[in-house]
């Protein structure tokens, strides 16, 4: 199935300075040194590169005029900016015949931007005007966020269907069981215990959610199966009255 996804996910930031070439894996594995950390901070200083990212930050691949247009500047500008960007190895490029579609380079990058936008006060409220549909579930690149994702988590983790181990978070037996009861598939629900996640700070909750290549297929196949739907002008998920039973199933509950 299209939900069942096994690339590993890192984020790498190049640069160079004096000559040298300094390359990163920003992950959990290991700490950027000064000039990778100064560098990816450069990389968001820029309001319209920063808009280009945000923009991207719903999984969506999309092509440099869109992206110029939301960024607010024109071609050549947005060309530059996009050239910077592919090379700190935010952004990745897909070519379909002679059009060029420009996507966030995985979703560790994603979290990294999410992570960037938390309030810094451990217990501030939500920013005014926040979208209430945002807030409750979302996409952050690929995989659910917001309330229902966090929800989510924290019930796996203390049911012990989610387990952490040393390379990451790991669905256990007794969930695969759950999600067949559930009304997924034997088969592919199975698959699921070869992929791995990895907690993800949430935005606007400042819990873990689920996220890496194990959260972006347990999102898909909810999608796929209709608990979730997209929206069409934003990231937030609208969940379904069945999907809400289900997750409550699944002792997944909203307040």
């Amino acid at each position: 199935m299209s939900w069942l996804r096994l690339a590993d996910v890192s984020l790498r930031v190049e640069t160079s300075a004096q000559g040298a070439h300094y390359t990163a894996r920003m992950s959990r594995s290991g700490l950027p040194n000064r000039y990778q950390l100064a560098e990816f901070g450069a990389l968001l200083a820029e309001p319209a590169r920063a808009a280009m990212l945000l923009v991207l930050l719903d999984g969506s691949a999309r092509p440099a005029g869109e992206l110029a247009r939301v960024a607010g500047v024109g071609a050549a500008t947005a060309s530059a900016h996009l050239k910077r960007l592919l090379d700190g190895g935010l952004l990745a490029v897909q070519e379909q015949g002679r059009h060029r579609y420009y996507r966030l380079a995985d979703d560790e990058v994603a979290a990294w931007l999410e992570a960037m936008a938390l309030p810094r006060a451990p217990k501030a409220p939500r920013p005014p005007g926040s979208d209430p549909a945002l807030c409750r579930a979302r996409t952050c690149y690929r995989h659910l966020a917001g309330e229902l994702g966090v929800a989510m988590c924290a019930a796996w983790l203390e049911r012990g269907w989610l387990q952490s181990t040393g390379d990451g978070l790991r669905l256990q037996a007794p969930a695969i069981e759950a999600l067949v009861g559930a009304g997924w598939q034997a088969e592919p629900a199975g698959q699921l215990l070869r992929l791995r996640g990895r907690g993800c700070i949430d935005w606007t909750e400042r819990r873990l959610h689920l996220g890496g290549p194990l959260g972006v297929a347990l999102t898909d196949a909810m999608l796929d199966a209709g608990w979730l739907r997209h929206t069409s002008r934003s990231r937030a998920l609208l969940p379904s009255a069945d999907g809400l039973r289900r997750f409550a199933q699944l002792g997944v509950r909203l307040d």
